[in-house]
C-alpha cells in the first residue's frame, strides 16, 4: 500500500483477540471451552486475601488447582486476572463475555465453568445466569459445591442451556440429596467409585452432566503425596468425618455452658 508521498507501507496489523475463555489440555480434546477462577483462597496483588471457594471443606486440602496448576505462576496470575475483572468490574466483564459468546466459535459448544473457583457471590451467579440466558446457542455447564445458593437463586429459575453436578467435599455436603441429586464424588481410584455404585465420567468430563447416572465418581489425580493425603478415603467421606468432629466439639461445647450456668 502506497502512502500519499509514495512511500510503501506495509497493511496494518490486527493484534490478536484476546479471549476470556481458553481450553485447558484436558477439556481442549472435547472441544470445550472453560472459565477458571483460583482455587479456594488467594492473595491478590494489592495484598488483601479472597476466597473464591466459601464453601470449600475437606476438598480444599486436596485440590490439584492449588498445588497441581499453580506450580506455574503464569497459570495463577491469568486466574487471579479474571477474578479481578468479574470481581471488581462487573458490568465490564458481563458485557464482554456476553459479545464473546456471540462468536460463531461457540455456538453449540459446551462451557465448562470454573475448572477451579466457585460462584462466590449471589451477585457473580446471577451474572452468569444472565449470561447463559442471552447465549442461547451455547451450553453451559459446572460442579459447584455452592448448595444452599444454588437452590436459592437456581433450582426455580435455571436457565435452559445450564447444567450442573453438585461436587461432595464441602461444608454444604449435608444439603445434597445423596439418593437423587446429581453429585460428583472424587475416589482414590476406579476400583473403590464403582464399588459404592457410582458412574466413571473419566471418558468425558460431560458425563458429570449427561450420564443417567446421578452419581459421577471421578478418579483422583495422580499426585503421589495428595493420593497419599487422602488414602482410601473419598471426598465425601472425608467432609462426613470433618463435620461429625466439628458436631461433636460443638456438643461439648454445649456441656460444657450447661454445666457453668
Amino acid at each position: 500500500m502506497n502512502n500519499v508521498d509514495g512511500d510503501v507501507t506495509s497493511p496494518t496489523k490486527r493484534s490478536p483477540r484476546k479471549w476470556l475463555l481458553t481450553q485447558n489440555s484436558q477439556l481442549r480434546k472435547e472441544g470445550i471451552f472453560n472459565w477458571t477462577l483460583p482455587a479456594f483462597a488467594v492473595k491478590l496483588p494489592d495484598g488483601s486475601n479472597f476466597n473464591v471457594c466459601p464453601q470449600a471443606g475437606a476438598c480444599a486440602d486436596l485440590c490439584y488447582a492449588r498445588v497441581g496448576a499453580y506450580r506455574f505462576k503464569n497459570v495463577r496470575a491469568a486466574h487471579i486476572r479474571n477474578l479481578l475483572l468479574c470481581r471488581d468490574s462487573p458490568e465490564e466483564w458481563e458485557k464482554r463475555m456476553t459479545e464473546e459468546l456471540g462468536h460463531r466459535r461457540y455456538v453449540n459448544k459446551w462451557i465448562r465453568l470454573h475448572d477451579s473457583g466457585d460462584f462466590y457471590s449471589d451477585a457473580y451467579l446471577l451474572a452468569w445466569m444472565r449470561i447463559m440466558k442471552a447465549s442461547p446457542e451455547v451450553r453451559f455447564y459446572c460442579y459447584t459445591k455452592e448448595i444452599s445458593r444454588f437452590q436459592r437463586l437456581v433450582k426455580q429459575d435455571a436457565p435452559d442451556n445450564f447444567l450442573w453436578c453438585y461436587s461432595l467435599g464441602g461444608r454444604e455436603d449435608h444439603l445434597i440429596d445423596l439418593a437423587h441429586e446429581r453429585h460428583a464424588d472424587v475416589f482414590p481410584d476406579i476400583e473403590p467409585l464403582i464399588a459404592a455404585g457410582y458412574s466413571d465420567q473419566t471418558e468425558s468430563d460431560l458425563l458429570a452432566v449427561l450420564s443417567e447416572s446421578p452419581l459421577v465418581g471421578i478418579p483422583a489425580n495422580r499426585i503421589p503425596h495428595l493420593l497419599k493425603r487422602q488414602g482410601s478415603e473419598t471426598f465425601g467421606s472425608l467432609q462426613r468425618a470433618r463435620d461429625e468432629k466439628i458436631a461433636a466439639k460443638k456438643m461439648r461445647s454445649e456441656k460444657v455452658l450447661e454445666t457453668v450456668h
